[in-house]
């Protein structure tokens, strides 16, 4: 595929334009009136291309300013946004300060009409509400710091949270953190393997979980795993439980948490942190090995998930932000931190996206004034046969933002949300990063006209290229995505690993952070992802990204979704094959196969035409649905698949056919 040609993102026209009702009143206008800059709500563009040239050329000015206007408050002031002496790796950031999270992100908001606005708001997927305001937050954070406490948790002390999304979830993070500890978000669909896995390696010595919740009508025996998981690890010296379905019942081998934090004053000192002290250690899976612990720390996490909520998603204080995630995932933290920080309201939801009904997270957003929401491109694929019925039966009025991350768009699956969730008119913020950087690389600012697929910028504050195989940056090229200087959030390094943090982002080009994604930037400086370095396809020579083959293969209105790899091949040295997973009214046959590699074909050339079309029942994918091409590849090779404790539906592993030569 020609990626000039404007087939899949590059270089092609723009779908939606900003208007002035989003450019005034933005965090970027203010910003940009800060630092002297005129941002014209007629032509915002230009003066956001001027405000983004700051952001690296001065990250002194913009930084400052940047947490200036977010409200930011210090116990001690910082005296240097950053220090690089020990090596840009390991940078230090606002040098001197000490503050901590929960204050920015519960207790300032206490002093005025803030306190009572709705801080958290919670359904569960049976239906059951709650409300939290911040005054409400602040007294239950209290309470459960002060449990804490008296269980005998201080500084620095590691506690696991194996939770589903629950308004104590929020409110048990933030007391940890009030109190100096170190959160482990575990995600909440672990076995007891992996969850112990992920306590032992940060040596934790309370978990607090749920005794269950509720998943497609089901109940989910959490509690079981949580015991079990507190056995293996080993560490653990208690475990402290939520009635969450059966608040009448006795917790066997747990501490009831609704008990302890009933005992408790509802105010708490607040521990003043240094900026770079740990907040949290969250895991992400390797291909290979043990999961890697991601440090991140006060004044990181918190502040570039704050940045980015504000920068690109443009959440303003009292707006209402739902992501389909759990804790255990980057974007959890990220929500729950991120809208309290900026003074929003975070929405939170236990269960699936599509149960009882496939208009679940539409009637959420009807029901509670949703303004901002991200869903991942992987669900909307899984809603579109279901028809757009489901969205237009519900008024989505309150909606302003629609946000994506976790997977590479395909056309079809951007269209039909800009067409029917968006109605042409509201923009879809793509955003991608990951654990490690605390939020994202790229993504789309409301002050810049948006593609399809693709993202309008790099985050500000971030000097992002894509680098030939030499390092050297190139324009209308693929190549791998890349920081060129440092940011607030960047991973203090792998818990207890430092070699494999170096390893794994620093040894590929000297002083620069490689990513780890094929990346392209047009000509109009808009981005383009094609999908993981090491998913790659290598065909006769050519480098050829998964995304590429899959947007080819979905534009046949049988295909729901597709994976590409590459297997070996006698002459080309790889070739590509496809998985696929049809719709639901499609059949597979051998002839459907062959318009499907026809039609890779047609869009790609003929000597990029899959050597096989495999149908599937689903995809082996992580719950913030991300497909895991290296697990299909490698099961489909009969290789070690390497860690596979991310997965959701690790039942989707049997479905895929061996390789035959």
């Amino acid at each position: 595929m020609d990626l000039n040609s404007g087939q899949y993102g590059a270089n092609q026209t723009p779908a939606w334009f900003p208007t002035a009702e989003y450019v005034r009143g933005s965090h970027l206008e203010a910003l940009a009136r800060a630092l002297g800059i005129a941002l014209d709500a007629e032509r915002p563009a230009a003066g956001y291309a001027e405000l983004y040239r700051l952001s690296v050329a001065d990250p002194e000015a913009f930084w400052r300013k940047t947490l200036e206007l977010l409200g930011v408050e210090w116990f001690t002031p910082y005296t240097r946004v950053v220090d690089t002496s020990a090596g840009v790796q390991w940078p230090s950031w606002f040098i001197g300060g000490r503050l901590n999270l929960t204050h920015n992100a519960v207790h300032r908001h206490t002093r005025g009409p803030r306190a009572a606005q709705p801080a958290i708001i919670w359904e569960g997927e049976d239906g059951a509400t709650a409300t939290l305001t911040y005054a409400e937050l602040a007294r239950a954070v209290g309470r459960a710091a002060n449990a804490l406490r008296r269980l005998g948790v201080g500084a620095g002390d590691r506690v696991g949270l194996f939770m589903p999304m629950l308004a104590e979830t929020a409110v048990a993070a933030l007391a940890i953190a009030q109190i100096g500890a170190i959160l482990i978000p575990i995600f909440s669909g672990y076995g007891p393997e992996a969850a112990a896995l992920r306590l032992s390696d940060a040596q934790a010595k309370l978990l607090i979980t749920a005794d269950g919740f509720w998943r497609r009508g089901q109940r989910v025996a959490l509690l079981d795993f949580a015991r079990a998981a507190a056995r293996l690890a080993r560490c653990v010296e208690r475990v402290v439980a939520v009635r969450r379905i059966a608040p009448d019942q006795a917790l066997e081998g747990a501490l009831a948490w609704d008990e302890l934090v009933a005992a408790e004053a509802d105010t708490a000192p607040v521990a003043p942190m240094a900026s770079m002290d740990p907040f949290m250690i969250i895991h992400t899976s390797g291909t290979t090995g043990r999961p890697k612990g991601a440090v991140h720390y006060h004044a990181g996490f918190p502040l570039k998930g704050a940045q980015d909520m504000a920068h690109l998603f443009d959440v303003r204080p009292g707006e209402r932000i739902f992501w389909f995630t759990d804790m255990g995932w980057m974007m959890g933290p990220w929500l729950i931190i991120g809208a309290l920080t900026i003074g929003a309201t975070a929405f939170l939801y236990e269960g699936a996206p599509d149960f009882p009904a496939p208009d679940r997270v539409w009637s959420m957003v009807k029901r509670h004034r949703v303004t901002h929401l991200g869903i991942s491109p992987t669900l909307v694929r899984a809603l579109i046969p279901s028809g757009p019925q489901h969205i237009a039966r519900h008024d989505l009025s309150s909606l302003r933002v629609l946000g994506s991350t976790g997977e590479v768009w395909n056309p079809e699956a951007w269209n039909w949300l800009f067409e029917h969730a968006g109605r042409r008119r509201l923009p879809i913020i793509n955003y991608s990063g990951g654990t490690e950087i605390a939020g994202g690389l790229l993504g789309c600012v409301v002050t810049r006209p948006i593609k399809p697929c693709g993202f309008n910028t790099a985050v500000p504050g971030i000097a992002a290229a894509a680098l030939d195989e030499t390092g050297s940056p190139v324009i209308g090229a693929v190549g791998e995505l890349a920081a060129l200087n440092l940011w607030p959030g960047m991973t203090k390094g792998f818990w207890n690993d430092p070699e494999r943090y170096l390893d794994a982002y620093w040894r590929r080009f000297d002083g620069v952070w490689v990513h780890g994604d094929w990346a392209l930037v047009d000509s109009d400086g808009d981005w383009l992802l094609l999908g993981r370095s090491d998913d790659t396809l290598k065909i006769a020579g050519k480098r050829l990204g998964p995304a590429e083959v899959e947007s080819a293969a979905s534009e046949v209105p049988e295909v729901r979704e597709a994976a590409a790899i590459g297997v070996p091949h006698p002459t080309k040295g790889e070739a590509p094959v496809l998985f696929v997973v049809l719709k639901p009214d499609a059949t597979a046959s051998a002839r459907l196969a062959g318009r499907i590699a026809d039609k890779v074909a047609a869009a790609l050339g003929k000597p990029l035409r899959p050597q096989a079309v495999h149908f599937v029942a689903d995809l082996p994918r992580t719950r913030n649905a991300k497909i895991m091409r290296r697990v299909v590849r490698a099961v489909h090779l009969g290789k070690d698949p390497g860690d596979l404790s991310a997965l959701e539906n690790s039942d989707a592993i049997a479905g895929i056919p061996r390789f035959e030569e």
